[in-house]
């Protein structure tokens, strides 16, 4: 920060500012009594500008630069204490130095989600973040509309109003721009001069030069992510056939590090090639007819095996069993099995058996 070196009751030879801050806008010079020497030397370095200020009232400005301050290079403030003749005694003003320099680097962001319609998602709820650039285009004007009498303004003073102009705006920019959500990412230097077009007129209001605006960063909801991240991989994927031999090789290699070995490979090769063949299928638009389902099979003959001369025989059909039953080969004392019997059981027990017997003629009586 400036400083000069003043002793109470003397007046002041040299005014200038020495900036060694990175972020003030305006610094007010100190000086003892506001009384400024006739003949005191004014220096401006450059990216500074001073502003002398008489009672309230804006006077002269000096560019970069080394002035002797007399009424020749001071007309306006001549003018405003009525010197006509020139002066030799002090005079009192007060003097503003302001920084031209831009100041980069200020951020901004979204003061919530801004409401976009997609063709693609629907409605689409956005952030947006960046960085802006200023610096001071009129110095009257910003000490006059902004600074005031304050003796040090700095960018922390004015950041969150500026900060807000562009949080704001960009929110009927973004969806007035009429880019489709999954390009917003590619358009960010267009939104950005799109942004500072429709921002300038509200900076220069108040004697500042908005540099430059950089969209930085579009936020998306969680959802819309991760939809174009798997349109992303579809279109990656391409050729089903190659993704689906892939993934077969992948399924093998696997199982048979695995327990269980190639036996669980099989399953995942019949399972690869067959959703490799729906999924390529679904993308070529080419979606099955639908089919009505088809009706059961007629229910088969029980296969039993039968027990001959302490022997397991079979398995036979009911044609062949009734054929074995009237020869006298399978009697109702015949053991008998098939899959669902908990154990061997006589054929008698068996009511679905009793027809293997309905025609069989008993034994004729003794003479």
């Amino acid at each position: 920060m400036g400083f000069i070196n003043k002793v109470k009751g003397e007046l002041l030879d040299i005014i200038q500012w020495l900036d060694d801050s990175d972020d003030t806008l305006v610094y007010r010079f100190e000086r003892y009594n506001n009384e400024i020497k006739h003949h005191a030397k004014l220096v401006v370095r450059e990216g500074q500008v001073a502003v002398f200020i008489h009672e309230g009232h804006l006077a002269d400005v000096f560019k970069p630069g080394t002035y002797t301050l007399e009424t020749a290079n001071l007309p306006v403030l001549a003018t405003l204490q009525a010197w006509k003749y020139g002066f030799e005694s002090p005079f009192k003003a007060e003097i503003y130095f302001c920084s031209t320099r831009q100041f980069t680097n200020l951020k901004w962001g979204t003061p919530g989600p801004c409401t976009m319609r997609d063709p693609e998602f629907g409605v689409v709820r956005v952030t947006a973040y960046g960085l802006y650039s200023i610096k001071i285009k009129t110095p009257e004007l910003f000490i006059r509309e902004v600074v005031g009498t304050d003796g040090t303004f700095s960018t922390g003073s004015i950041e969150d109003n500026l900060r807000g102009k562009i949080g704001t705006r960009i929110k009927e920019v973004m969806p007035e721009a009429g880019i489709p959500i999954i390009d917003l990412e590619s358009k960010v230097v267009q939104l950005g001069e799109t942004l500072k077009s429709r921002i300038v007129p509200a900076f220069e209001s108040l004697g500042l030069d908005l540099v430059e605006v950089q969209v930085q960063d579009i936020g998306l909801p969680e959802e819309v992510e991760k939809a174009i991240d798997k349109a992303g991989a579809m279109r990656i994927i391409g050729d089903m056939q190659s993704y689906t031999q892939y993934e077969t090789a992948s399924a093998i290699r696997d199982a048979a590090n695995n327990p269980g070995g190639l036996a669980a490979a099989g399953v995942g090769v019949g399972m690869g090639f067959g959703m490799g063949g729906q999924i390529a299928g679904a993308m070529a638009g080419n979606t099955p007819p639908v089919r009505l389902p088809l009706p059961p099979p007629l229910p088969a003959d029980g296969q039993f095996y039968v027990a001959l001369d302490g022997r397991q025989s079979g398995p036979y059909d009911l044609s062949a069993m009734r054929k074995m039953a009237h020869s006298g080969q399978l009697t109702r004392e015949s053991l008998v099995w098939k899959q669902g019997f908990p154990a061997w059981i006589a054929v008698g027990q068996q009511h679905e058996l009793d027809l293997l017997f309905g025609f069989v003629l008993p034994p004729v009586p003794p003479g």
